[in-house]
């Protein structure tokens, strides 16, 4: 990756970020073509190849871009003192909305990197998928967890959950209604209908 990516203006970086997310989280490593991502971002096929030196140094730019966003997010959102965790769950998505506001592709490709099979793909994000997975497993690790053990189906009400969330994401994504606020609103009423569920 060219330094000089980060030269160009706010707008256009985005652009070119957006459109690659939205390419690879639709489509996948091995389907994704630069085609559709110069034609997404409105530039040129030259300039994409300025900036990176093939398909996958775009695909590996855009996933460390989105861990270290995704990242920041959530250090900004999560209160260090918290220890409910489903308070902290609440908080994870109030960073999950900001993110999604300026890169509404960005935690579908992310999730799609897991199901990745494509070596190159998933050795070039190897290091950065365990970054975040460390990032995710550290704040959730100072919460309160004891009702995993001593809550029956807590677990498996909680992977419903998890599911819920990102398949609703996933279907509005992929159907062009999504919108991050209204996301952010349902998730949180998922959560609450879990928490309840589980007390």
């Amino acid at each position: 990756m060219n330094a000089k990516f980060f030269d160009l203006k706010q707008e256009k970086q985005d652009r070119m970020v957006n459109a690659a997310l939205r390419i690879f989280a639709l489509n996948g490593y091995q389907h994704a073509s630069t085609d559709d991502i110069v034609k997404e971002a409105h530039i040129s096929k030259g300039l994409l190849f300025h900036y990176f030196d093939s398909k996958l140094g775009v695909y590996s730019f855009v996933y460390d871009y989105a861990v270290r966003y995704i990242s920041l997010e959530l250090s900004s959102a999560i209160d260090p003192e918290e220890t409910s965790f489903f308070t902290v769950l609440r908080q994870m998505e109030a960073a999950k909305m900001q993110v999604l506001k300026s890169y509404p592709f960005m935690l579908m490709f992310v999730h799609s990197c897991k199901d990745e099979s494509i070596t190159e793909a998933v050795l070039a994000t190897e290091s950065s998928r365990q970054t975040l997975d460390e990032n995710i497993n550290t704040i959730l690790s100072a919460t309160d967890r004891s009702f995993l053990e001593s809550k029956k189906n807590a677990a498996e009400l909680l992977k419903m959950l998890s599911y819920t969330i990102e398949g609703s994401m996933e279907t509005a994504l992929k159907d062009g209604s999504f919108n991050a606020e209204m996301n952010y609103n349902d998730n949180i009423k998922y959560i609450s209908i879990t928490e309840k569920m589980i007390k």
